[in-house]
């Protein structure tokens, strides 16, 4: 019994000894990556000098607006082609994708317009050369006091009057695809070849749209038949949004680029910017003037627009490099203190990219040391 109690009183004292002994224990020394409670990191003199910071300041920099963009045919240099005569067409004279001059014969219609057409011009011919010999002849009268003169003003009006049809007839035949040819041939009062009206192209250009067959009937001035371009230049229409707006203007450069040629751009600028809004996107219409010496860009094609405004801002702009994303996406720095440290900071970025630059509209100011290279290190840190 004795020797229990003493036992016991032993343990009684090793236990507080032990306590004392592992409250006295000397604390381990903190990892020198690890961040502190105001969210500084501090890196080892090793890992500093993979850092590489610079220092940003206001800068003066023109905006790039990116967008979409559709192309079109220059309507300044594209027209649809009309049929000027009615009847059944007889042949098509040019296929899709040739290029055609201006006045080109691209089909035949068989048409009893033409005919009639013909026929009213060796009338009024007929009318005219007739009116204007009596008209000399009534002129050598009056000369010879053989008229009075009103018979003679009346014989020059009629002459006048038939001349004015014939013109007219004969422009009729002009506009039904008469070449100067078979006009010639009428004026001697010689029989034509030509047995019906032609449609002729009325620019120089592409055929790039054949809308009638052989044996279609058409309607004068109503059937389309064919569409005819220049191609060489191209319009891009693209949408730019209200926020946008004030950097874009007319006469500011364009690249345009496109998925079916993605080492390729192509280079242009606008030369419209629209009044109006469009109430359910809320975005304007701007159109580009694009060289197309290769015909590449092709109506209806969807395009990648990059407008460089040609207005400037100024503001801070750091590195593409520069940016990191946190878990929740938002964009973050990490920036210099001296003494190697460093902090993350959460900045906001303005809509557009300069270049291979962020806009910066808040979370840094001027003279801050902001990393763009070895982000890896202080990324390494936060997760300790």
């Amino acid at each position: 019994m004795i020797r229990k109690s003493a036992a016991l009183a032993a343990t009684w004292w090793i236990l507080p000894a032990l306590l004392v002994a592992g409250c006295s224990k000397a604390p381990e020394a903190e990892d020198s990556t690890a961040p502190d409670t105001t969210g500084i990191i501090t890196l080892p003199a090793n890992q500093v000098a993979q850092i590489h910071v610079i220092q940003v300041t206001p800068t003066t920099y023109h905006l790039t607006v990116s967008t979409t963009g559709t192309v079109s045919f220059d309507g300044d240099q594209s027209t649809q082609v009309l049929a000027p005569i009615s009847g059944p067409v007889q042949q098509v004279l040019v296929e899709v994708g040739r290029p055609v001059k201006r006045g080109q014969p691209l089909a035949v219609v068989a048409s009893p317009d033409f005919a009639a057409a013909v026929a009213d011009f060796r009338k009024t011919q007929a009318e005219a050369e007739n009116a204007r010999r009596i008209a000399d002849l009534d002129e050598q009268l009056f000369k010879n006091d053989a008229i009075a003169r009103r018979d003679m003003e009346q014989a020059q009006t009629d002459a006048v009057s038939a001349e004015a049809d014939m013109e007219a007839a004969l422009q009729q035949l002009v506009a039904l695809g008469a070449d100067s040819a078979d006009l010639e041939t009428l004026k001697a009062g010689k029989p034509i070849t030509a047995k019906g009206g032609v449609i002729r192209a009325p620019i120089e250009g592409t055929l790039v749209q054949k809308l009638i067959t052989p044996g279609q009937l058409l309607t004068a001035a109503q059937t389309p038949c064919f569409t005819v371009a220049d191609v060489s230049r191209m319009w891009v229409l693209g949408n730019i949004f209200e926020s946008d707006l004030a950097h874009v203007q007319r006469g500011d450069s364009v690249d345009v680029t496109s998925n079916a040629y993605p080492d390729m751009q192509f280079h242009g600028r606008i030369d419209y910017v629209a009044d109006l809004i469009d109430p359910e996107t809320r975005a304007t219409s701007v159109r580009v003037t694009v060289p197309n010496p290769d015909h590449r860009l092709r109506q209806g094609m969807y395009v990648n627009v990059a407008i460089h405004s040609a207005r400037e801002q100024r503001g801070l702009l750091v590195p593409i490099s520069a940016v990191e994303r946190d878990e929740d996406n938002r964009p973050f720095v990490f920036v210099g203190l001296g003494n190697n440290r460093f902090q993350r900071r959460t900045v906001t970025l303005g809509k557009n990219r300069v270049d291979e630059h962020y806009e910066i509209t808040e979370g840094l100011e001027s003279g801050d040391q902001v990393v763009t290279e070895g982000e890896l290190f202080l990324q390494f840190a936060l997760t300790q």
